[in-house]
């Protein structure tokens, strides 16, 4: 018997490759999608897409969807309490390793390592220190459907956010931005390809404008914020 593995799914680019060459290479068993939902407002964290639609996202996919939700603005306590009581859960149900669409953030790898060690369970992470210009060509190649829910505007304008990625959208981005937005500088929600059973519709709402306070080093710092721009998708 295969082993029986969690999918952390973002609902983004990256999320869909790396299941798809999970799916491809069939050495585990995904039983379940585990998505982090912001409680008050229902979005998936950061990418800011309704619920909604990530549940007809899901069932597109054909996979079980389990989501975790989180305050509005969770310190790590909080956050690690209500991570290990889920992962806790998971594993109970014989649930031995848990995927990962990272690519290259070293920190973040060692730390999902170090929680999963703990409750004896592993990660895997299959697009791992892959060329990211490669992947969004190979993912664009095997006809997947994405497009950009939210920007960070310490890289990106608002212009990006709502564009479908396409070969345009990837010559348009500025150089200091990575082509599959690995640091954060926008994020995706993927709406067709060969994992899913059939597309999932949408339609594009409003693009609005949210603020957040920068963390201070010292107290006599200015007060700086930053600013994201998220186009909002309502399910058709």
């Amino acid at each position: 018997m295969k082993p029986q593995a969690l999918f952390n799914w973002s609902s983004g680019k990256d999320s869909a490759l790396a299941l798809y060459k999970i799916l491809q290479e069939d050495q585990y068993e995904v039983t379940t999608l585990l998505t982090s939902i912001n409680q008050e407002f229902q979005r998936i964290s950061m990418h800011g897409v309704h619920v909604s639609l990530l549940e007809k996202q899901a069932e597109s996919l054909g996979i079980p969807l389990l989501t975790m939700e989180l305050p509005k603005e969770p310190s790590m306590e909080e956050y690690q309490q209500i991570m290990s009581k889920t992962m806790a859960e998971i594993k109970a149900q014989g649930i031995t390793h848990s995927i990962f669409g990272d690519i290259f953030l070293e920190d973040l790898r060692k730390y999902r390592e170090e929680q999963l060690n703990a409750i004896g369970m592993k990660a895997v992470f299959p697009l791992w220190k892959q060329n990211t210009s490669h992947l969004i060509h190979e993912f664009l190649e095997l006809g997947f459907k994405t497009i950009v829910t939210c920007v960070n505007g310490s890289y990106l304008d608002k212009s990006f956010a709502g564009r479908i990625i396409d070969q345009k959208f990837i010559d348009d981005l500025p150089q200091n931005v990575d082509p599959c937005g690995e640091n954060g500088e926008f994020h995706t929600f993927t709406f067709d390809g060969q994992i899913f059973k059939n597309p999932v519709h949408f339609e594009i709402g409003e693009t609005v404008k949210k603020t957040y306070p920068k963390p201070k080093t010292t107290p006599e710092e200015e007060d700086e914020e930053y600013v994201f721009w998220f186009s909002d998708l309502v399910v058709k």
